[in-house]
């Protein structure tokens, strides 16, 4: 079976799962939470090299102000217990996104992670966090606006690669696979330039039910496609 390298995944369901379960929606956040781990799991035995997941977007500062605590201070308390999932299994930590819209123990947490995890070389695993695509491209645009101005470069000399160096996402290749749970099939602002040739699997699974087996379903898909255009692939040539 040919194993995607990089996955990207809507992380969609929590709060509907907790709901037909009679508990209250911070409860379903909290079991995606935990279920993230079994997916990196699952992703590193199958042999997917980077894995990103949508953790909180720029639009979800427009839930319920309780709902937004509580998400900020389960992400919080995320990244300090990754970094000790991380190490367990030698997991590459690298968190995308408006920083700045974070406060600063966030950010510090953040620089932690990611400064701690730096030199592992398992899987490498990307968390969206204030993470809107529209956001991340209106944020290259200025800076390359800004090194136009500064005579650093011309127009034309910007290219789709040159632009692809101004993302969050520089450095990683765009996704092969991108994954939605529970049911929704649509991008909400995900990222709208790195999507541009991936393939898309949608399903009915709530995220706090979406295990190892669901992965593998996911890629079994992904080898059914027939990619006749765009980026080749190993399956192609």
């Amino acid at each position: 079976m040919n194993i995607p390298q990089h996955v990207a995944i809507i992380l969609d369901g929590n709060g509907r799962w907790a709901k037909s379960k009679g508990m209250p929606r911070n409860y379903g956040h909290m079991q995606g939470a935990k279920n993230v781990e079994v997916v990196c799991q699952a992703a590193y035995d199958m042999g997917i090299k980077y894995l990103t997941v949508y953790a909180f977007s720029t639009e979800n500062w427009n839930r319920p102000a309780d709902e937004v605590t509580a998400l900020m201070k389960l992400l919080k308390n995320y990244l300090s217990t990754c970094q000790k999932t991380a190490k367990k299994n030698n997991m590459r930590v690298r968190v995308i996104g408006d920083k700045t819209g974070l406060d600063e123990s966030f950010q510090k947490k953040i620089a932690d992670l990611e400064e701690a995890t730096k030199d592992y070389d398992g899987l490498n695993f990307i968390v969206c966090l204030n993470y809107g695509s529209r956001d991340e491209i209106v944020r290259a645009v200025r800076k390359v606006a800004k090194r136009v101005q500064n005579g650093e470069i011309v127009p034309e000399n910007i290219t789709e690669d040159y632009f692809d160096s101004c993302l969050d996402t520089v450095g990683l290749p765009a996704p092969d696979l991108m994954i939605r749970t529970s049911g929704e099939q649509r991008l909400s602002n995900f990222l709208l330039w790195q999507l541009a040739y991936s393939e898309f699997y949608f399903t009915d699974v709530p995220w706090p039910d979406f295990n190892g087996e669901e992965l593998k379903k996911a890629v079994e898909a992904y080898n059914n496609r027939d990619r006749r255009y765009g980026k080749v692939s190993e399956k192609e040539t």
